[in-house]
């Protein structure tokens, strides 16, 4: 297949699995939802600088990703669940495509190929590009970065990377100066592997990094003008304590092997495959040199590397090295690495299809029970079985009420063209396994089907079930349009986040506010601790959600309160 023929091959599996199911999942975990209502509030407060969310809040991360909503439900009309997601999914087809590129004209479209498809499917990376989150916007730039910057030392560091350093600044405005530092940091560490002296080094990574601050330094000048102390305060906090570990509140504290389980899970399925390698692996091992040959031999084996692999070995071990330093540590800081594991892991691929391997018989062999399953249980959901055996006293837990949703919600026939895709590849796999031909693709064809199963069935059929849209609704129902409503959750930052959003940013904060009267949600443990702060008001209940709040996992109870005379 010619080149060009290969990428728009690409481009359609990346538009054809990812964009029809953007909003088929409701909000129902408290990170999305709190990213979109940034973007409600510049909208609602035409300010697009430092807006004012939930009630009185002001964003922890820079504005790009919140403008990028924004503008794409300027578009829209309002912002939803399908617009809030569409820049983290632009950006990972982006992404991929561009790691197409570039490997595709170094080494090879094939391999390019297979590494742009590893990319998009390894959980990490599909979770980030689904989700209303600045993790896989922010992944996305640091990626075009590193690329640009490669490109303007293959040219010998002649010009200005122009690209890069706009790539880098907007990665500053999605999520701070690490948009900048890892950048010049690899490439950094590149030239001075490659000859180039310490100073002529470190002159040009400045010289870029500056460059890279510019359009940054406009929005935080802008913002502390806005904001204040304020906000130089939580600037600080966020970009320079939580790496030194001085902040003032615990987030995400992690050991260092957090940062290898969540490389090892975030690459599920592939982890499997490589698994099932280990056994040869140690066999090989065995027959290996001895351990005092192993240094010159690693080193022999980085000299010998061609300029694009060494380039995506350092791109790996620097980053996740980087993000072993800070106490704060989460699965999405280590996405950047993704793409650059994906090159290795494909070559693993061809490794194995060279060699004749029955490792990828017995993946793809797995993988076909694992594509079977969902499809058997989805089937005995429809069909009532499952609820037989529920317990009358169940069925209003989590599961049951799961069980429900997918029991009584209709199924279009689209729908069931999706639940039954992964049989088709099933049988495509089957026929080349009997016919002995390379099982490559059409392994990587049953991991996209499960994943399209999954978005477009699957996981809207259950996470649904745990929104609070519904207890948004059933509270809008409960009250007057113009009526005043707040919130109160004792836990430090914790707000409604996904009944806020789907009231559109309506629930202000009640000790922010000290209101005379109107609405207050609450949870059932905050609430006589709270009332005994407030003797000075009434309070009448006049609703009570029956499922639990997906952000506080407790039910949201409403209350009418008047303060006394």
């Amino acid at each position: 297949m010619k080149d060009k023929h290969l990428l728009v091959l690409l481009i359609l599996v990346c538009a054809a699995t990812v964009f029809p199911f953007l909003g088929e999942t409701l909000f129902q975990s408290k990170g999305e939802p709190r990213e979109a209502i940034v973007a409600v509030s510049m909208l609602q407060t035409d300010n697009w600088v430092l807006p004012v969310n939930n009630g009185g809040d002001t964003a922890y991360k820079p504005p790009f990703f919140h403008w990028c909503i924004a503008a794409f439900s300027s578009v829209a009309g309002e912002v939803t669940e399908y617009t809030s997601r569409l820049p983290s999914a632009l950006a990972m087809v982006v992404m991929t495509v561009c790691i197409y590129l570039f490997y595709a004209r170094r080494r090879g479209t094939a391999l390019a190929l297979t590494t742009a498809l590893v990319t998009l499917t390894a959980f990490e990376i599909h979770r980030g590009g689904w989700a209303c989150r600045v993790d896989m916007m922010l992944t996305a730039l640091i990626v075009l970065a590193l690329l640009q910057l490669y490109r303007w030392q293959e040219r010998g560091g002649r010009g200005f990377p122009y690209w890069a350093v706009l790539w880098m600044s907007c990665a500053t405005l999605t999520k701070g100066p690490v948009g900048i530092i890892l950048p010049c940091l690899v490439t950094g560490v590149y030239m001075l592997i490659k000859g180039k002296r310490f100073w002529y080094t470190a002159g040009k990574m400045f010289i870029v990094g500056i460059a890279s601050c510019v359009l940054p330094a406009v929005w935080y000048v802008a913002a502390y003008r806005q904001g204040g102390d304020a906000f130089l305060n939580l600037v600080i906090e966020e970009n320079f304590s939580r790496f030194v570990g001085k902040m003032s509140y615990a987030s995400h504290e992690h050991n260092l092997f957090y940062n290898f389980l969540t490389v090892f899970s975030g690459y599920v399925p592939y982890t499997l495959l490589l698994l099932l390698a280990v056994p040869t692996a140690i066999r090989q091992l065995r027959a290996w040199e001895r351990p005092r040959n192993w240094w010159q031999s690693f080193k022999a084996y980085i000299k010998g590397m061609d300029e694009a692999r060494l380039f995506s070995l350092l791109s790996i071990v620097l980053i996740f090295v980087f993000y072993c330093i800070p106490k704060s540590k989460r699965s999405t800081y280590l996405m950047p690495i993704y793409p650059f594991l994906a090159y290795f892991l494909a070559e693993f691929m061809f490794y194995l299809v060279r060699k004749g391997s029955s490792l990828l018989r017995i993946y793809g062999t797995i993988l076909s029970v694992v594509a079977f399953l969902p499809m058997l249980a989805f089937f005995l959901i429809k069909g009532g079985v499952v609820s037989r055996f529920i317990p009358a006293d169940r069925a209003e837990s989590s599961f049951g009420l799961i069980v429900n949703i997918i029991e009584t919600t209709p199924i279009d026939w689209i729908h069931w063209v999706y639940i039954v895709l992964p049989l088709a590849a099933i049988v495509v796999f089957a026929k080349h396994v009997r016919a002995g031909r390379p099982l490559l693709y059409p392994v990587l064809g049953l991991i996209i089907t499960i994943y399209v199963s999954l978005d477009a069935v699957y996981q809207p059929e259950v996470m649904n079930a745990k929104s609070d849209k519904p207890i948004a609704e059933a509270i809008s129902r409960q009250i007057p349009a113009d009526a005043p409503l707040y919130g109160y959750i004792s836990t430090d930052m914790m707000r409604y986040f996904t009944v806020n959003f789907y009231l559109n940013n309506r629930v202000l904060q009640f000790e922010n506010e000290n209101p005379r009267e109107g609405y207050l949600l609450i949870g059932p443990s905050d609430y006589d601790a709270f009332a005994r702060r407030h003797t000075n008001y009434t309070f009448e209940e006049v609703y009570r959600s029956v499922k639990k709040s997906c952000d506080t996992k407790e039910p949201v109870v409403m209350y009418r309160f008047r303060m006394k005379n």
